[in-house]
């Protein structure tokens, strides 16, 4: 059974079809095309971390696809109370065709796919965020039509963001920087596997990182769950910001990505988002379109 645990566990030609396919069923919203490739089928939408984009964009892409999206909070699950992952998933596989699950640890998407009968998707853990590196690589082919020989650059905490970002980027065949404070580094393991796949640079250098790159990406410096960090975190990462000074050393042309919400002058200006405003909510909506395409990839007959 195919599952999105983590992008390192899809191949590029997997990522090639889901963005294809996402490109038409876009298509197909725009001109008012029906695709109810999901009808009859249900979605269980289990959220321990709480969200805009990913409850809005899985709740009705959904039900444009035809299906039922179920909204379930921890508060309102077992699980939530001490019921063992394994007990839910084998449970929830009886009523669902699908779980898309938004939590702190990678273990929980991956036991409930261990011991589940049904497609998991990974709405975000702390570790990585699928799809929203699927919405981001579907912008950057809309806006630069490929991904060849394009750099991306990541400015800021080594997160579970820039961790699906450098595995999307290389297998994609992209060229991948970040630069962070030391000790903020992306996963050790993943960076390894990205120097030994493609073109990988991880610096305390911005400038170093940002140089002749392509695509922009950052996330703000103190990710949900890091709330009592943030103020030394501001410190930290005080000289880690997508500015007019820091979009002068990219190339002329170069696209900024945020996965939103942003922070405004902390790691990215005002006057940077507005003007790549375009790109960020283009981003912003192809979570649906994305997502949408992993449903139907994971949960069509």
């Amino acid at each position: 059974m195919k599952h999105l645990l983590k992008l390192s566990d899809w191949s590029a030609e997997e990522i090639t079809a889901v963005l294809d396919m996402a490109d038409q069923l876009k298509y197909e919203k725009k001109n008012g095309i029906p695709h109810k490739h999901l009808e009859g089928k249900s979605l269980g939408m289990i959220f321990e971390k709480s969200s805009t984009r990913t409850r809005v964009s899985f709740e009705v892409g959904m039900y444009e696809l035809g299906g039922n999206p179920l909204f379930l909070s921890s508060a309102d699950l077992q699980i939530g109370r001490g019921e063992p992952v394994e007990d839910t998933a084998r449970v929830l596989s009886r009523y669902l065709d699908g779980i898309m699950i938004r939590t702190f640890e990678q273990k929980e998407v991956e036991d409930l796919a261990k011991y589940g009968s049904i497609p998991i998707i990974n709405g975000l853990t702390d570790y990585c965020h699928p799809c929203q590196v699927l919405a981001d690589l579907m912008t950057i082919r809309e806006h630069k039509g490929t991904f060849k020989n394009l750099k991306m650059c990541f400015i800021g905490d080594g997160n579970n963001m820039a961790n699906s970002l450098m595995v999307g980027a290389i297998k994609m065949g992209m060229e991948f920087a970040i630069a962070c404070p030391k000790g903020y580094e992306p996963d050790s393991d993943l960076m390894k596997w990205a120097s030994e796949n493609g073109t990988f640079t991880c610096t305390e250098s911005v400038e170093e990182a940002a140089k002749d790159a392509d695509i922009l990406v950052t996330d703000v410096w103190a990710s949900m769950g890091q709330e009592g960090e943030a103020n030394e975190r501001k410190k930290i990462f005080a000289g880690y910001q997508i500015n007019s000074k820091l979009m002068s050393v990219a190339k002329s042309d170069a696209m900024v990505l945020h996965c939103l919400p942003a922070h405004r002058e902390e790691e990215i200006t005002a006057e940077v988002f507005e003007a790549h405003a375009a790109e960020i909510f283009d981003e912003a909506e192809n979570r649906l379109h994305a997502q949408k395409a992993v449903m139907v990839t994971l949960m069509k007959d």
